[in-house]
This record gives structure tokens, sequence and C-alpha cells, in this order.
């Protein structure tokens, strides 16, 4: 059973798949980062100095001390926003990715097509009436 197993770990495709799913991960954080520290800020900046991280609708402020205290209730759509924007990013990259990639690699031409099973079948019937 440890050989079976050892033998499907050891498979490309496995080994493949671990690697793609490591790098999608750090990719995604790398695009967020760029996105929340380097893209939102100037854009923030030209909108009038606004953080898009922090734009919330307030359902329920906070309101109490210590152990009354009661917590805000928001629905955070800037963060959500961010998230938007990291999607699209990432979208787009691998778009470009598999653009390059089937520019780089052209699908094979497709093999000629041969005759159809009406003319394979009518050419078995002549024969026979030979």
């Amino acid at each position: 059973m440890i050989q079976e197993f050892k033998d499907f770990i050891m498979k490309g495709n496995v080994l493949d798949l671990a690697i793609a799913v490591i790098i999608a991960g750090a990719f995604g954080t790398v695009i967020t980062t760029f996105t929340n520290e380097v893209l939102m800020p100037p854009i923030g900046q030209a909108l009038g100095g606004m953080d898009f991280s922090d734009l919330k609708y307030v359902l329920q402020a906070a309101s109490g001390e210590g152990d009354n205290a009661v917590a805000e209730v928001a629905i955070m759509w800037g963060k959500w926003l961010n998230t938007i924007i990291n999607f699209l990013i990432i979208a787009f990259i691998l778009f470009l990715i598999i653009r390059a990639n089937n520019k780089a690699n052209p699908p094979a031409p497709e093999a000629p097509a041969g005759p159809s099973d009406i003319d394979l079948l009518t050419e078995i019937r002549d024969a026979l009436k030979k």
C-alpha cells in the first residue's frame, strides 16, 4: 500500500497540480499586495484622499463600553471592491498568459476528413454487386 501511494504521489499530474496551487497562492498574494499597496493609494488620492478598504455601510454603530460594548456591524464594501480589482487583475494576467501560450503553440491542424460512412457503405454495396 505504501508503494502504491508513493507511485500515486510521484505521478507527474499530482506534482504539477501541487506546484500550480503553490504558485497560484503566491501569485494571489503578490496581486493583493499590488492592489492594496500600489494601485489603490494613488486612485484614492486622486479621488480626494479616500482609502477604499475603509469604505463601509454601517448597519449598527458601535456602542457601550466595557462588558456592555456592542461591536459595529457594517458592510465592508471597500474591501469587496479591492477583492474585485484583485480578481480582474489576476484574470487579465491569466488571459495574457493563455493568449501567449496559444500563439506559441498553435493547435495541430485537423486530419483531412476521410470518406464518410455513407461513402464506405456505397463502396461495399457496389463491391458486393460485382
